[in-house]
């Protein structure tokens, strides 16, 4: 589900810039807590935040998550899969 075109374009955007050596699985979990925490912020105060704030803000924190998941060699698509069986597992739908 991950477009090929996006890892590619984030491969060679921090490629450019000799970022892998910063890419650590540490640095980019900090990273995603930050970016996270910034998403927050713009609904710190109500239920209404600027969309194209926020739509910044998720950027940088699937980036992240993206580059996390590129460097522990996992694919991000079959991760979320594998985690969705498991919670539809421990929360099954109601019958009915």
């Amino acid at each position: 589900m991950v477009d090929d075109t996006v890892l590619s374009a984030l491969r060679a955007f921090a490629a450019e810039r000799n970022w892998a050596q910063f890419h650590t699985p540490a640095n980019l979990a900090k990273s995603i807590s930050i970016e996270a925490a910034e998403l927050l912020e713009h609904y710190q105060w109500g239920e209404e935040a600027d969309l194209a704030e926020v739509r910044d803000e998720l950027a940088d924190v699937l980036t992240y998550c993206y580059q996390l998941a590129m460097r522990l060699e996992l694919d991000p698509d079959q991760i979320v899969l594998e985690k969705l069986e498991k919670t539809r597992v421990k929360y099954p739908a109601p019958k009915g």
